[in-house]
């Protein structure tokens, strides 16, 4: 018999992949069903969330919107839901919504915060996304510190023209010394220039200056400032000083100057021994006993003092931590380039530190700007302060969940919002191919 050759001479046309493994129910059969057991906990865990889902959409979606107290609210729901007046009372957030986000500032002057809030937006831009802005915008960047507390307090303009032209001053005794006597005889000259401008000399020049043209803003005083306003200002100068003062911190624990670096481990874990509570207290309480008599040291300025400090110590761990993490290898080569400690610091090692230390300073930052509802406790009205006093007025007596939902949205939606670019960062800057 002749031989029958079984060896296929064309190729046959792709097929569709079966349409359990491709798509939306391919995706559903390995993630939620790929056994009885996962299976089953998938059933049984979507109707628990359909169950609270539902609770929660009744609970929420109620027409309270325009009631103007708790009792009017209970006679809406009693009207809609007879034998069952459950519910949410949101006219509470209408009636005091406004008084959680700025506490007592002034009605008509609440363009400035809302424009030191636009201004920080606009401040940030450049720091966070720099591929896509101008170079040249850092300049309002760095102008941003000296514009926000002149728009929330108010008061002279000369005293923030005074604390800027402060660091103008300490730059350049820093660079006339550093070309004479080397860098750190010239950061130490530009760091004392500044301060004893700031300590002698700004306050007298800008009176004298405001007596020949006082331009200014109409001053607000602390205790009128509340809600989440407050958080928001405690929040953004803790965690915009904290990292420098954290690397710092962290570079002086490495040094091989032992007065420096004791300072430094001295300072790092006696802050970090104590509770921020703690501090805070010093803040409210203990800090005016050792200052001259008569002197007035805003309490909001000392609760960012403190809560900076406190953030700084953690700071510096996080970032030691990225230090360690790198190998040997790129300090040898930093040096094999013929780079000073400042050059390498700034051209190969921070910019590595940074990158791995992203995760814990981002934690570090959320964790900072929940701790500012601690200012409570201290008499400061911050949102959970002033729930208090919403809850003791006759009309709202009774109020709980509104009023904490409410604050756990505002906080929750900047804690989401620094946790979604600190993971939109790590995919840009990761270099592996994986």
């Amino acid at each position: 018999m002749a031989e029958r050759a079984f060896v296929r001479t064309e190729i046959l046309p792709e097929e569709s992949p079966p349409i359990s493994e491709v798509g939306i129910w391919g995706w559903m059969r390995v993630h939620l069903f790929s056994g009885p057991v996962n299976g089953t906990l998938t059933v049984v865990t979507a109707l628990a969330l359909g169950v609270g889902a539902v609770f929660l959409a009744s609970w929420i979606l109620v027409p309270t919107w325009q009631a103007d107290s708790l009792s009017a609210c209970r006679e809406i729901l009693r009207e809609i839901r007879p034998g069952h007046a459950s519910g949410a009372c949101w006219g509470v957030i209408r009636d005091r919504g406004i008084q959680l986000l700025f506490g007592f500032y002034p009605p008509e002057l609440y363009w400035r915060p809302i424009l030191a809030l636009g201004l920080l937006a606009l401040a940030l831009a450049p720091v966070l996304f720099w591929e896509y802005m101008p170079s040249r915008l850092l300049w309002g960047s760095a102008l941003y510190p000296f514009v926000m507390p002149w728009l929330l307090w108010g008061g002279s303009t000369w005293l923030p023209l005074g604390a800027l032209a402060g660091f103008v001053i300490g730059a350049s005794a820093y660079r006339v010394v550093s070309r004479a006597s080397g860098s750190l005889f010239g950061l130490i000259a530009g760091a004392l220039a500044a301060l004893l401008w700031w300590g002698l000399l700004m306050t007298p020049v800008a009176a004298a200056l405001a007596g020949l043209a006082d331009i200014g803003l109409e001053p607000v005083r602390s205790r009128n400032f509340g809600g989440f306003m407050l958080s928001l200002t405690i929040g953004v100068v803790a965690i915009g000083f904290s990292l420098p003062v954290g690397i710092v911190l962290a570079l002086g624990r490495q040094s091989d100057l032992i007065l420096v670096k004791s300072l430094c481990i001295g300072f790092i874990e006696f802050i970090r021994g104590v509770p921020l509570i703690t501090l805070l207290f010093v803040a409210s309480t203990l800090l005016n006993i050792f200052m001259p008599p008569g002197t007035d040291f805003d309490i909001i300025l000392r609760v960012m003092i403190m809560a900076t400090l406190f953030a700084s110590a953690y700071m510096a761990e996080v970032m030691r931590g990225g230090l360690a993490a790198l190998p040997r290898g790129q300090y040898e080569g930093a040096a094999s380039l013929g780079l000073d400690y400042w050059q390498a610091q700034r051209l190969v090692i921070m910019p590595q530190a940074l990158k791995i230390s992203i995760p814990g300073i981002v934690n570090r930052f959320i964790a900072l700007f929940k701790d500012t509802t601690l200012v409570s406790i201290i008499g400061l009205l911050d949102p959970l302060g002033l729930t208090v006093s919403i809850r003791a007025n006759q009309e709202w007596n009774g109020i709980v969940w509104e009023l904490y939902g409410f604050i756990a949205l505002l906080f929750f939606t900047v804690c989401f919002g620094m946790s979604k670019y600190s993971m939109y960062l790590e995919r840009k800057l990761r270099t592996d191919h994986q």
